[in-house]
């Protein structure tokens, strides 16, 4: 669906107008996941999490309804049918479809040194190869892949991975952080992280505004930067922050996200002649729904790891030679020595208190590290974008130069 939106609106409107059409579409693209747990934090706790999935049923019934008869782009062709490539579509299935399952579980299983992990991840590589093969020697591939010889799409899908590793692995990283350190419900995590959808609809006027005045490249360049800002802000996060401290972080992650997206649409997609940009959307925003899966996964690889290596170097301190530990822990005996049981109850307690304590800020500094990670993957993004040749709207279509 998302690459369809893409094309109808780069069909639909030429020249200047693809500016607007491609900041539109590309702050929908990118506020819709960041309202998402607002919405649902909302509906779980008001209703439950079943209802996160009945909501879906009218707007997607009218939709149904509602597309075929207002919007029309071209007639079908259902010759296609007959000579389309099913066996790439096999492929493309195959490998995505194992790939999702590696990056999503492998953490879970301790990746390699499962045996399915390690099954699903030799036929993603296999499949994904024959898939790669198969697409440059195909006259109609399901998706065109020669359109990567093409160098503005080819550095636009790069951005549009890096973007889908920052918008949706911030998107992951900030609910999980609010639930489990500072132990929000679902509904305080969707108005602490409120600031940013808020945030990326304001900054849609302004990208439009500087749009006509501006390189494209520069507002993109400026687009990433910001956000890679963001993930430096975002790595001083201690585990008493709230909404308040989450506010200019979200700020300069969502004002400037439509400067990052909507750029890579004009500067990707637009330097492509029509014939082509129908099969080449689609793997352009597929890049983008990838950079988000493996930006996940990373960032809960890192999660695991980190977090072991900072409780490991936390705990190597917590010997009786720390006057400050043995401060806390005689507190917390004393504290917890009223309790009933043996006469180490208290002392029981006040250990499973310091684990819990050096736990919590082990898991802090781990999320700190996947921030500072999406950091230098935006700074390198940003670096990319000059290479890129700017894309002049027409009437009638756009030329690079």
């Amino acid at each position: 669906m998302i690459p369809i939106v893409f094309t109808s609106s780069l069909h639909y409107f030429q020249g200047p107008r693809r500016v607007y059409s491609a900041a539109v579409v590309g702050t929908i693209a990118s506020v819709a996941p960041t309202l998402g747990p607002i919405i649902g934090g909302w509906i779980t706790d008001t209703l439950n999490w079943h209802w996160l999935f009945y909501v879906n049923l009218i707007p997607g019934l009218a939709i149904t309804l509602l597309a075929p008869l207002l919007v029309e782009i071209d007639k079908p062709d259902l010759r296609l049918l007959k000579d389309a490539d099913y066996p790439g579509i096999a492929l493309m299935a195959i490998s995505l479809g194992t790939l999702e399952y590696v990056l999503e579980e492998g953490t879970r299983w301790n990746w390699f040194d499962d045996r399915t992990i390690r099954t699903c991840a030799y036929i993603a590589g296999v499949s994904g190869i024959l898939f790669v093969a198969r697409s440059l020697t195909f006259d109609r591939p399901v998706v065109d892949l020669r359109a990567l010889t093409n160098r503005n799409f080819l550095l636009g899908c790069v951005l549009s991975f890096v973007t889908g590793v920052g918008i949706f692995s911030t998107i992951y990283l900030t609910p999980l952080f609010l639930g489990y350190v500072r132990g929000f419900s679902a509904w305080q995590t969707g108005i602490a992280i409120f600031s940013t959808g808020a945030a990326s609809l304001i900054g849609v006027p302004i990208y439009i505004l500087l749009a006509r005045k501006l390189d494209t490249r520069l507002l993109m360049m400026l687009g990433l930067a910001s956000f890679g800002l963001a993930m430096w802000s975002y790595s001083f996060i201690t585990h008493d922050w709230g909404a308040d401290q989450l506010l200019v972080p979200q700020i300069l992650r969502g004002l400037p996200q439509v400067f990052a997206v909507a750029p890579a649409v004009n500067l990707g997609l637009g330097s492509l002649p029509p014939e082509r940009l129908k099969y080449a959307s689609g793997l352009f925003n597929m890049m983008r729904n990838l950079g988000g899966a493996v930006g996940i996964a990373v960032c809960g690889a890192i999660l695991n790891a980190r977090t072991n290596f900072h409780f490991v170097a936390i705990a190597s301190n917590l010997t009786p030679a720390n006057g400050t530990m043995t401060r806390l822990v005689g507190e917390m005996v004393e504290r917890y020595g009223a309790l009933p049981g043996s006469p180490q109850a208290g002392h029981i307690a006040a250990m499973k208190q310091l684990w819990q304590l050096a736990y919590r800020e082990a898991a802090t500094l781990a999320y700190a590290d996947a921030f500072r990670v999406i950091m230098i993957a935006f700074m390198i993004a940003t670096l990319l974008v000059p290479l890129m040749r700017n894309v002049v709207p027409t009437g009638s279509g756009s030329q690079a130069r």
